[in-house]
């Protein structure tokens, strides 16, 4: 479930006078990718053993590089599969998404990302406008019927990939393991996905720069979070040149080609992972001022977006987001 993300978190690794309890860290690789958990408590409570579990029954549900996964089995079978809470959960809000973006978001593209070479293959040369076109006559949610928890293709040939969302929601999964402990100060992070509960240090709130487009620096934007989840995604980590074009990975569901506008990168504010990996794909299609009012109208949504213009990288923000932002 690997995808470009540009958030960097600051830890403070020092002793703390006041430190509100002892801190304990776990890391490790998965879903073709990292992850970190910091927590706060009076011992170590949660092991590695039972994070990699957590995952790897997530994988199981919805990782594409899984043969034997739920995924890969819907996207061989004909018509239906049931779908275990996980995977339904994720579809449901796919579905929501998708109706609130217009099907900007749209969980069926997985031909169109692999003929772009977003796939497990590279490609060579650009795809011809006649394959664009076959392959659009089987991509869009209206081919999809969620019935209860048995998703139903309307067409066989329909495929699905949940990159787009389902690392967001491994995160949430995680920290409601974390919280079934009882713990109440803790950060999340997997592929760049990032949930926090709670406070670093008494009253400190857990700080997370965002990183810049241009060379991959830090932008002067630092977060301050406390039970929130937040996650940036951007045009410049999975793109590639080939005859002449920069091609990036957010492929547009309509029209069947990557989307191209100025948006460099979008960090999304959310109460959950999961609506913060699955809204910066929506911002990612959307012109800075469209994505601007769109999030001034969403609930507890709050973005920043990065963008090029004549003059060069320029900034945009929700009337909310700078309540976050850490003060020089």
């Amino acid at each position: 479930m690997l995808k470009g993300i540009c958030i960097l978190y600051l830890i403070s690794l020092g002793c703390l006078a006041y430190a509100q309890q002892p801190k304990f860290l776990i890391d490790g690789q998965a879903q073709g990718t990292s992850y970190r958990i910091q927590y706060y408590a009076p011992n170590s409570i949660v092991s590695k053993i039972e994070i990699d579990s957590v995952l790897n029954v997530i994988d199981q549900s919805m990782s594409l590089y899984d043969n034997q996964s739920l995924i890969s089995a819907f996207n061989k079978e004909d018509k239906s599969v049931e779908l275990d809470d996980h995977m339904a959960n994720v579809v449901r809000r796919s579905f929501d998404l998708n109706r609130m973006s217009n099907g900007a978001f749209d969980i069926t593209v997985m031909p169109l990302v692999g003929i772009w070479g977003f796939g497990p293959n590279r490609i060579l040369t650009l795809p011809q406008p006649q394959t664009i076109d076959s392959i659009l006559q089987f991509v869009g949610m209206d081919k999809l019927v969620l019935d209860g928890n048995t998703l139903i293709k309307k067409d066989r040939r329909v495929q699905v990939d949940l990159n787009g969302i389902a690392q967001g929601y491994s995160v949430d999964v995680i920290s409601q393991f974390l919280d079934s402990r009882g713990i109440e100060s803790y950060l999340v992070e997997l592929g760049g996905e990032i949930k926090v509960k709670g406070y670093k240090d008494v009253n400190v709130p857990f700080e997370i720069a965002i990183e810049s487009p241009q060379n991959a620096k830090y932008s002067n934007v630092v977060l301050q979070l406390t039970d929130k989840a937040v996650t940036t995604s951007g045009n410049y980590r999975r793109a590639f040149d080939l005859e002449g074009r920069r091609i990036h990975h957010h492929i547009n569901p309509h029209d069947g080609y990557p989307i191209q506008n100025n948006v460099a990168s979008v960090t999304v504010i959310a109460p959950t992972a999961m609506d913060a990996d699955g809204y910066d794909n929506v911002f990612m299609a959307m012109t800075p001022e469209d994505g601007v009012n769109l999030a001034n109208k969403l609930e507890d949504i709050e973005i920043y977006i990065i963008y090029k213009d004549n003059a060069g990288f320029k900034e945009a923000f929700s009337a909310g987001f700078h309540r976050y932002v850490k003060n020089n």
